[in-house]
């Protein structure tokens, strides 16, 4: 294979000598979790479809380190929340978010996630954001495997540039705080 056609994670800025590599920790650390998030799907509706489409053969989400597909809170760092939800299901997604670990990332997949698709009745929830803080949003009714995969990129970019003490700094403190969750 031409090296033209190796598609390779560039690795972070540094110091290179002859036999070594020098970066900074937060650098790396940041790489290594971007490059390997455990997502755990919470697919009510249509857009698990579209999930599980995006996990296959053609679109591979294993390209981009997710291919542990995790349906245990306690062991899964990237939220996936598909579909309507409804004001009865919320405290359950909200148990499901508080027992993962941190740190924990979340995308709100498809309209319905989002903001409530068009469903705006009593009993569906307007947008996951009202009961856990979400990283990204994924527009789309359903959203096509390309927009899923280019939301876990946009979140690859975000974790690569997250400090790796963001998760105890006083603003994610406050953030976490606004949701009543200690």
């Amino acid at each position: 294979m031409s090296d033209s056609k190796v598609n390779m994670v560039a690795p972070p800025e540094g110091v290179t000598g002859e036999g070594f590599f020098a970066t900074k920790l937060s650098d790396v650390v940041g790489l290594a979790r971007a490059n390997s998030l455990w997502p755990l799907p919470f697919a009510t509706s249509c857009c698990g479809i579209e999930f599980m489409a995006t996990m296959a053969s053609h679109y591979d989400l294993a390209r981009f380190g997710s291919e542990r597909v995790s349906f245990s809170p306690r062991q899964a760092d990237m939220l996936l929340v598909m579909g309507t939800i409804s004001k009865k299901m919320a405290p359950i997604l909200r148990q499901v978010y508080e027992q993962m670990a941190e740190p924990r990332w979340v995308i709100a997949v498809g309209a319905c996630a989002s903001s409530g698709g068009i469903f705006d009745t009593y009993s569906v929830l307007q947008g996951i954001d009202k009961v856990i803080p979400v990283d990204v949003y994924v527009p789309g009714c359903p959203p096509r495997p390309e927009q899923i995969v280019d939301g876990v990129m946009r979140l690859q970019d975000l974790v690569k540039s997250e400090s790796v003490r963001r998760r105890s700094s006083p603003e994610y403190q406050e953030l976490l705080a606004s949701y009543n969750i200690s």
